[in-house]
């Protein structure tokens, strides 16, 4: 499969093949992504209807504040794994080996929810972490190692087209998955998702050939000692976890929202503790922590960003399913086809803005990764500017609903934010990573998602009381106010990056 998108070039070494005029090896993270993406977005797009529908009891209103606020703890432990994933690449096995383990546990986990069982249901949402919390950081970074000691603008250009790796498979997939499981089978759709990440470790093992030493070897092997230490810390807080449930079940005081609170305060503290741990780690010069010191601004900056914009797959669903005319020609199109308008956006955006980048480079005039991060966040205010006049514009309408073009106007604004912001946010973690830690790196960066989701298991609950059009006005001061705030300190933070722009 990776042969057939790549080209002769001349201006290789040895007229060896490239993909698009990047690494060969790209081709092959490049399909491996877009495949492990499909299987991704056709679960998520399709989780908080099935949460709605077949799974949580009770009142209407009280399963759907219980189902994003679900939606959104399960989004951060997603993204909570890719740290332990980065550790074990960076100590134990290499990204290579992480990368294909992951996927492996990964197909294991759709498959897991094919099986008509609540109780398959969370095993199976269990397995998809930690698989995910293995390949997502690692294969990030062994993109990164493709283009090491080449310039800074050719690395962006490289995650760009990654980035589309990531959307063409978010596209296709809740058109194929929401279709099935929304008007044939809720379990069948999810077996769906399961073909496509078995596809993805197909491509990835059938490709590794081209990824020369990349990857292959841990940076900083562990020593025997850290190794045991690692594993008596894991079993310890893995059975505080089981005993703290057993006994909350025993006690007869079980319910679901306990162990979304319990989530949703890791998502926040995890990231505090790493970062103070990295801070006093001895083997970082004095360089690396000013660059560290750097990461930190940008870190919460996007999990604001992220927070805002990953509600598209809790609060903006729901509201395309109740309050958006979703009629075509007399067929009532499925609520998870909208999860496919904003990936289909960065596909014909994502070029556009790696050729501008490169282009603005050459002329000296490229926006600093500061600027980027600011408009990002402006933008994704606007977005939801945009959702409070949408849900105003519902409550006064003699329906109840909206067309939409409320929602394509919403997902285009963050499309354009996210442009701004993620592709280059995944280049600038491997530049400001310290070598011996750029797997870890990595995982503080999704780990960003992991926060501002796990926020989102608190703040989504807001929507009911204050309403649609206070709630999302409400974020989108709140986002524009960040983003103001990100540019004045750009100077400050400029510093802190050293020779990294």
């Amino acid at each position: 499969m990776a042969s057939s998108l790549t080209k002769d070039s001349a201006s290789t070494p040895g007229g060896e093949k490239t993909f698009f005029g990047h690494p060969r090896g790209m081709a092959t993270l490049f399909m491996t992504e877009m495949w492990e993406r499909f299987s991704w977005y056709g679960m998520r797009g399709i989780l908080v209807l099935y949460l709605v529908a077949g799974v949580l009891d009770g009142p209407m209103e009280d399963r759907e504040a219980l189902a994003a606020a679900i939606y959104g703890v399960y989004n951060a432990v997603v993204y909570m794994a890719a740290m332990p994933g980065g550790w074990i690449a960076d100590r134990l096995w290499g990204a290579r080996k992480a990368v294909l383990v992951g996927g492996i546990v990964i197909a294991l986990g759709h498959y897991t929810l094919a099986i008509p069982s609540d109780i398959a249901f969370f095993l199976g949402l269990v397995l998809i972490a930690l698989g995910t919390g293995l390949l997502k950081p690692n294969i990030s970074a062994m993109v990164g190692g493709l283009y090491e000691g080449q310039s800074s603008a050719r690395r962006d250009a490289g995650f760009s087209l990654f980035y589309m790796a990531i959307n063409i498979g978010a596209v296709v997939a809740p058109l194929a998955v929401g279709l099935v499981g929304e008007k044939v089978n809720w379990h069948l759709g999810f077996s769906i998702a399961g073909v496509g990440m078995t596809l993805a470790v197909v491509q990835y093992v059938l490709g590794a050939k081209h990824l020369g030493d990349v990857g292959k070897e841990p940076g900083t092997p562990a020593t025997p000692e850290e190794r045991r230490a690692a594993l008596r810390k894991a079993l310890l807080w893995s059975g505080v976890a089981v005993a703290a449930l057993l006994a909350d079940i025993a006690l007869g005081t079980y319910d679901i929202e306990h162990i979304v609170n319990v989530l949703a305060v890791l998502g926040v503290v995890v990231p505090v503790l790493y970062f103070v741990a990295m801070f006093r780690n001895p083997q970082l010069r004095g360089g690396d922590r000013s660059k560290i010191k750097a990461f930190v601004w940008f870190f919460v900056t996007a999990v604001l960003f992220w927070m805002i914009y990953d509600q598209s797959g809790s609060l903006l669903t729901l509201f395309a399913d109740n309050k958006t005319d979703r009629v075509i020609g007399g067929w009532e199109f499925p609520t998870s086809w909208y999860q496919s308008v904003n990936p289909a956006m960065v596909i014909i955006l994502a070029p556009l803005f790696a050729a501008l980048w490169v282009k603005l480079a050459r002329r000296n005039r490229e926006p600093s990764t500061v600027a980027k991060f600011a408009l990002a966040m402006l933008l994704i205010g606007g977005s939801f500017a945009i959702m409070g006049l949408a849900g105003a514009a519902a409550a006064n309408s003699d329906t109840g609903k909206v067309t939409v073009f409320w929602l394509l106007s919403v997902y285009l604004v963050q499309t354009i934010g996210e442009m701004c912001l993620s592709p280059v946010g995944l280049s600038l973690s491997t530049k400001l990573a310290p070598k011996q830690l750029v797997g870890q790196i990595m995982g503080l960066w999704f780990l960003a998602t992991a926060t501002g989701n796990a926020l989102n298991g608190w703040t989504t609950k807001l929507n009911a009381p204050l309403g649609d059009a206070l709630y999302y006005s409400l974020w989108a001061v709140v986002a524009v106010v960040a983003g103001l705030a990100f540019m004045t300190a750009g100077r400050r933070i400029r510093a802190l990056m050293g020779d990294v722009r």
